[in-house]
C-alpha cells in the first residue's frame, strides 16, 4: 500500500509562521502562549540548520493605513494602528530564532521578494493567513525538492492551520510540531489529523532529523 502521509525528513522544510514580537504574550497584538513556544522553535531552527534543510520564516507586515489586510484587522490597520508595522521593533522576529542583530527588510519583503538569512534559510512575507497565498512558497519548495512541510510558530487556528490545509491541497506531506505552536487544543489537533497532518513534538522532530 502506498504511503502518501509519512514525513520524509530528507526532503523536509521547516516553516516558522508569524513568530514576531508583537504577537508574544506581552506584545501589541498578544497571542497567549506564543512566548512559551519560542525555545522549542529555536531548537527546531538550529536542528534544521545543522541538517542542511530549508527553513522559511514567514511574517506578517501591516503598513498603517493599508487596506490590503485580512478582514479581521482591516478596520484597525486602516485607522493607522501599528501592529507588526514595517520597520518597527514589534514586527521583528523574536530573539533567539534568527541570528543576533538580524532585522527584516520590510521594503524587500512587501515587494514579494525573499530576504536571505543564510544558506538555505529565508524570510517571506504573506499578506493573508496562508503562507501559500500570493507568495512564491510553493515554487520555492519545488526548487529545493521539498515534499514535507513542517509547521511551527504562532496561533494554530489562523495562519498555521491555513498553511497546513494549503500544503495538503498541493500534495505536500504535512507535519505540525504540537509543542512549538501557540493556541493548540485537542479539537484543533484532531481536525488536522483528519486531513492527514502528522502530529509530532519537538523531541520527535529532532530525533527524526538526527536519524535521517
Amino acid at each position: 500500500m502506498t504511503d502518501y502521509i509519512t514525513p520524509r525528513w530528507e526532503r523536509s522544510v521547516l516553516v516558522v509562521i508569524d513568530l514576531q514580537r508583537d504577537f508574544l504574550d506581552d506584545g501589541q497584538a498578544a497571542i497567549q502562549g506564543t512566548t512559551d513556544v519560542v525555545p522549542n522553535v529555536a531548537s527546531l531552527v538550529e536542528a534544521f540548520r545543522r541538517a542542511g534543510r530549508l527553513i522559511v520564516h514567514v511574517v506578517r507586515l501591516y503598513p498603517p493605513g493599508s487596506s490590503d489586510v485580512d478582514l479581521l484587522r482591516r478596520e484597525l490597520i486602516e485607522a493607522r494602528a501599528e501592529v507588526a508595522a514595517p520597520g518597527t521593533d514589534g514586527s521583528q522576529v523574536v530573539e533567539g530564532v534568527l541570528p543576533q542583530g538580524f532585522r527584516l527588510d520590510s521594503e524587500l519583503l512587501l515587494a514579494g521578494k525573499l530576504q536571505t538569512v543564510g544558506p538555505g534559510e529565508v524570510v517571506l512575507f504573506k499578506p493573508r493567513w496562508s503562507a501559500f497565498y500570493r507568495t512564491d512558497l510553493e515554487s520555492l519548495l519545488h526548487r529545493h525538492d521539498c515534499d514535507t512541510v513542517v509547521v511551527a510558530g504562532c496561533n494554530l487556528p489562523n495562519c498555521p492551520r491555513a498553511t497546513l490545509f494549503d500544503a495538503n491541497e498541493r500534495d505536500f506531506r504535512t507535519v505540525l510540531v504540537t509543542d512549538a505552536v501557540s493556541q493548540t487544543s485537542s479539537e484543533r489537533l484532531t481536525d488536522l489529523e483528519g486531513i492527514g497532518v502528522t502530529l509530532h513534538t519537538t523531541a520527535d522532530v529532532l530525533a527524526s532529523l538526527r536519524a535521517g
